[in-house]
């Protein structure tokens, strides 16, 4: 792909099964898409599927969290769209490493998933926040405001017993969330960020409460949402919202 296209890109970290691919086929229907993945394996079938269906997507492999990964990323995306390429919308739903231990027995494993899920959601940020604010200051400025949203969960909002490494990501990525839409906000991007309150339905899950089939949350619905969330019009920025089945508790 070498030939420069008119319209902004939307760029998806954490482009695997499941949320990520319905994020990824949400804004395809708009946008060139730009999905990233640790592995090209995991992103093969989307982009084709996606390809195939009328849209324009591009798979690029890249570790988030290890630094200069991004920066090599957003050189290869202005080599296939052009250096004056910009982004319409760019989602962070990059997994953090959920496992449940006590705190006693964690050892130097416990910073593991804060570091890596902190770092990512940092590199992402700093590559394609100069794309977003380049789009913003464009005149006349754009139908839909350029828009960056965070995948959060349950543990954004509490910690849980055993739950510290994870809880501790979330907070620190809801809190980057936080502090990006205050600074870039008034610039024009629009910086969100989504609470995921339960369990999502993919093939993993399948066998979770397979009785209540709306006991899981629908990433096409999650997708939908974000679609929401960047078509909101500069007088009516939503910065956080919160998903979940009619039957969670919280």
């Amino acid at each position: 792909m070498t030939t420069k296209l008119a319209k902004p890109i939307a760029i998806i970290a954490g482009a695997g099964p499941g949320t990520g691919a319905s994020i990824a086929r949400r804004f395809a229907q708009t946008y060139p898409v730009v999905l990233l993945a640790r592995r090209q394996s995991s992103l093969d079938p989307l982009v084709q599927g996606i390809n195939q269906s009328g849209g324009t997507a591009l798979g690029i492999p890249a570790d988030v969290t290890q630094p200069g990964a991004m920066e090599a990323t957003m050189q290869q995306i202005e080599g296939a769209f052009g250096a004056d390429c910009t982004v319409a919308a760019a989602i962070f739903n990059v997994a953090s490493k959920f496992s449940r231990a006590p705190f006693l027995d964690s050892g130097a494993e416990f910073l593991t998933s804060l570091e890596a899920t902190a770092r990512g959601a940092s590199n992402f940020s700093q590559a394609v926040l100069p794309f977003l604010l380049r789009a913003a200051g464009e005149t006349p400025p754009a139908r839909l405001a350029p828009t960056l949203i965070f995948t959060g969960a349950t543990a954004s909002l509490k910690g849980g017993s055993g739950l510290g490494s994870f809880a501790m990501s979330k907070f620190a990525v809801r809190a980057l969330a936080q502090s990006l839409a205050r600074e870039f906000g008034p610039r024009g991007v629009h910086v969100a960020h989504a609470i995921i309150d339960g369990i999502i339905a993919t093939e993993q899950t399948r066998e979770y409460m397979k009785d209540k089939p709306d006991a899981k949350i629908d990433p096409d619905w999650i997708a939908e949402s974000y679609w929401f969330l960047h078509s909101q019009p500069r007088s009516s920025f939503t910065h956080e919202l919160d998903l979940r089945p009619y039957c969670e508790t919280w």
